[in-house]
């Protein structure tokens, strides 16, 4: 990963547990058809956070392990795993090219809202060498540079930057979206059979609190960065937000896009 500290994510892993949108089930079918999952082999959740997506592939895999560099995500990973009664994960704190000469190979390696804190190239080439022959990877995101942002939304960002600045934060740096897509970066390595695919919409509901406990969940905007300012930013944010809607119901539509990639080309599988 790019060196942005030790804190990125601090203090805000309960908040991803419980604010954090979770992923359609379209997607959990999509890669089981993609991969030709059955129940065997080995998943690798890369940057895995609070382990929600992983583990609702528990029976479609016969050993998960989720990998985050911080230690309080993997903590509530534990803790869900726990309450599910889940007993084919485990979790390793730690980064991807300190790990990977001890973790085995995998049928299926996936990257959900991660690759971009990632040192993409380097990382590829680790992730090549740690799959199963027959394996592959998936690189999933929400994020949408066409989509333009409601008007709700671009309040709530208007409010955050009022109260800690035009730059987004991350950890002890300021973060930039990569400027080279992650598809033509996967395709310029040695993965074979690259494809993109955008599922179907899906919708959210959101409520002013869920808004602010959506924040508390990023790097960004964690509830530590607004130091004293805290109470004052929530009181900002509620005004803003029931200003555009009394109710103070949202609502917003969210794609998934995937980009997958194997180790051989199809007809060496």
């Amino acid at each position: 990963m790019n060196d942005y500290g030790p804190d990125l994510f601090k203090d805000t892993a309960s908040y991803y547990t419980r604010y954090r949108p979770l992923y359609p089930s379209s997607l959990i079918r999509y890669l089981v058809d993609k991969f030709s999952l059955h129940g065997e082999g080995r998943l690798l959740d890369l940057g895995c956070g609070t382990g929600q997506l992983a583990l609702r592939f528990t029976d479609w895999f016969e050993e998960i392990i989720g990998v985050d560099t911080e230690l309080e995500m993997l903590d509530e990973a534990k803790l869900l795993s726990q309450y599910n009664r889940v007993e084919n994960v485990s979790w390793q704190q730690g980064r991807a090219e300190e790990l990977f000469n001890d973790w085995g190979s995998f049928r299926l390696i996936m990257m959900a809202k991660a690759f971009h804190w990632m040192d993409r190239e380097s990382i590829l080439e680790v992730l090549y060498h740690s799959l199963d022959d027959n394996g592959g990877i998936a690189v999933i995101d929400t994020f949408n540079e066409q989509q333009e942002s409601l008007p709700w939304q671009q309040k709530v960002e208007e409010v955050v930057k009022r109260w800690l600045g035009d730059e987004r934060i991350a950890g002890k740096s300021t973060y930039k979206h990569p400027q080279e897509r992650h598809e033509d970066v996967v395709k310029r390595s040695s993965f074979k059979d690259v494809k993109r695919q955008v599922l179907p919409n899906y919708s959210i509901t959101w409520t002013v609190d869920s808004i602010l406990g959506n924040l508390y969940s990023t790097s960004y905007a964690s509830k530590r960065l607004f130091r004293d300012n805290l109470e004052r930013f929530e009181d900002d944010m509620k005004s803003a937000l029931l200003e555009i809607e009394p109710t103070g119901v949202f609502t917003e539509d969210l794609s998934v896009s995937v980009i997958t990639a194997f180790k051989k080309e199809a007809d060496l599988r």
